[in-house]
């Protein structure tokens, strides 16, 4: 038998890897110049009380040439953001191809109210843009689309999205969007979300923020739910989380006003300024949301984490504290103490599996925070971490934003001007009254901060680096998307897509940690993987002289 690439059953010692000599060997095989720039990316948390968090450089363009995990600003827009909502028709304006982004390429799912209730997430709806448009524009196309979209569905809204062509040639989606709004009725919206825009798909997320707020938050000020009205932003319903997370809330007798923007409508965005706590799951996509609410309509925003059953527990404590409800605190409680035994039993079963294993965490702008809470209750280390379109706050915590300075890639998103409403805005809590509940708003820690000395924190990581890490710590299991899954696989490694979840999930929730815990046992404890070979493992290489002249 072949000998295994990666040895499951490693001592402790294994893990005292020299990560700076790693990282020295990494930026050795850069030019001078890019070797400076990714320094700045590649950080080894250091050990010791009272050590300062270190300085990263993030949300800058990546070096061209370089294999990257990101995405663009369209993708952040329309892929993030607006994926997940079942009753808005989203025009890709562009080359089909663009639009093929567009077609539950995220594994989104939804729930409609009822058979008759619209969906149209199935649908991939583009103006298939040709040569001729580039040259002579567009605009005339995208009326059409509009219209015959109108004709078939009878959406109540409508959204266009701008991709690169479309930027580069100047049609004004905006001017097309407001006359058929008023020739037919209906919301119709447009973004300039074309995917050079910024340095990643992050860009894309603001710019959703921004229209939603505009054209739709605030439309319907039907007061809905019970007694504890919450808003849930940053979470996607990828795999069914935002289900599990629903169930939940459900029992412990909280009102879900609105998901930003995981199985959701436009109704219940519209509807959204009516609630009376903002809960933020992924800070870096939907943080611009939360703050523009408070200003305009007074909630206040606090940051949770469902994933992870003790970081689902806190959270759902922390919500309680806000209402300052023993009534509410007690169903809390009750639902935490009924949930919590079969965690527990999943637990005691799947650790013995995986205690002492190794994990690398390469995803999204929260992901790869919140997981590693799943690692931990499983006893895992997460030896590297990193996000693929983070800012240096998601890094290093909120308290940086003052220091951080703007660049150009910044500026050409557009910051709305907020202010408060005169008819619609209602101060939920005074300052006191927040203060007096025991905990903080309106912050976040991160990422470095929760991990552990001698661990790797990386921003925007390459698939060079990603295998250089493979080859010198030899991880367990590697999570990061769709993109980097073969070439780890490849390697030998289990791979956790946390993406879009492949065939998996919900990991969000009690019911998610149990999947987690089951999923990572079985990965990590495969003998499949002890058998991947490359070609050239097997094979000797050719090799040859020069005949002789």
């Amino acid at each position: 038998m072949e000998a295994p690439v990666t040895d499951t059953n490693r001592t402790e010692s294994t893990h005292d890897v020299d990560l700076d000599k790693v990282r020295s060997e990494i930026l050795s095989k850069y030019p001078t110049k890019v070797a400076r720039k990714r320094a700045k990316q590649i950080l080894v948390k250091p050990g010791g009380a009272g050590t300062d968090i270190p300085e990263i450089g993030a949300n800058v363009r990546t070096v061209p040439g370089i294999l990257t995990q990101r995405g663009c600003c369209y993708a952040g827009c329309k892929g993030v953001i607006l994926g997940p909502t079942r009753d808005v028709i989203n025009i890709v304006h562009g080359p089909i191809g663009c639009g093929f982004y567009a077609w539950l390429t995220r594994r989104n799912q939804t729930r409609p109210a009822s058979d008759d209730s619209p969906n149209y997430m199935p649908y991939c709806f583009s103006t298939d843009m040709q040569d001729e448009n580039i040259v002579f524009g567009g605009e005339k196309k995208l009326k059409q689309a509009i219209q015959e979209a109108y004709d078939i569905f009878h959406p109540q809204t409508i959204s266009v999205f701008s991709t690169c062509p479309v930027g580069l040639i100047g049609d004004d989606i905006h001017s097309v969007c407001r006359e058929m709004k008023e020739t037919l009725g209906i919301n119709i919206f447009g973004f300039s979300c074309e995917g050079y825009k910024g340095v990643s798909q992050s860009a894309g997320h603001h710019i959703a923020n921004n229209g939603i707020f505009q054209h739709v938050v605030g439309l319907d000020d039907t007061i809905r739910g019970g007694e504890f009205r919450i808003n849930l932003l940053g979470e996607y319903n990828i795999g069914g989380d935002a289900f599990e997370i629903e169930r939940i809330l459900d029992e412990c007798g909280i009102s879900l006003i609105s998901t930003f923007s995981g199985n959701s409508t436009m109704e219940q965005f519209a509807n959204s300024h009516t609630a009376d706590l903002n809960v933020v799951m992924c800070h870096r996509s939907i943080t611009y949301m939360a703050e523009m609410m408070e200003k305009k309509y007074g909630m206040p925003w606090i940051k949770i984490n469902f994933i992870g059953a003790r970081a689902t527990a806190q959270s759902l404590r922390k919500i309680a504290q806000y209402f300052e409800d023993d009534s509410l605190t007690a169903r809390v409680e009750e639902v935490i103490a009924r949930e919590m035994p079969a965690v527990n039993e999943a637990m005691e079963a799947n650790r013995p599996l995986c205690e002492g294993k190794l994990a690398m965490l390469f995803v999204g702008g929260s992901r790869a925070h919140h997981y590693q809470e799943l690692f931990s209750e499983l006893g895992m280390k997460t030896m590297a971490a990193g996000y693929e379109f983070a800012h240096r706050d998601d890094y290093e915590g909120r308290q940086v934003l003052s220091s951080i300075k703007v660049d150009a890639d910044s500026r050409n998103i557009e910051e709305l001007s907020v202010e408060q409403d005169p008819d619609k805005y209602r101060l939920r809590k005074t300052e006191e009254e927040l203060t007096s509940t025991g905990q903080i708003y309106r912050e976040y820690d991160g990422l470095i901060a929760d991990m552990k000395p001698n661990t790797f924190v990386i921003d925007d990581i390459s698939q060079y680096e990603t295998e250089k890490l493979i080859e010198a710590i030899k991880p367990d299991v590697f999570c990061a998307g769709i993109k980097e899954k073969y070439i780890i696989q490849k390697s030998g490694v289990p791979m956790k897509q946390l993406h879009s979840y492949d065939y998996g999930g919900p990991y969000a929730g009690f019911k998610g940690a149990i999947n987690f815990y089951r999923e990572i046992a079985r990965m990590t404890n495969s003998k499949v993987w002890s058998y991947v070979k490359a070609p050239w493992e097997k094979e000797p290489e050719l090799t040859a002289t020069y005949a002789a002249a």
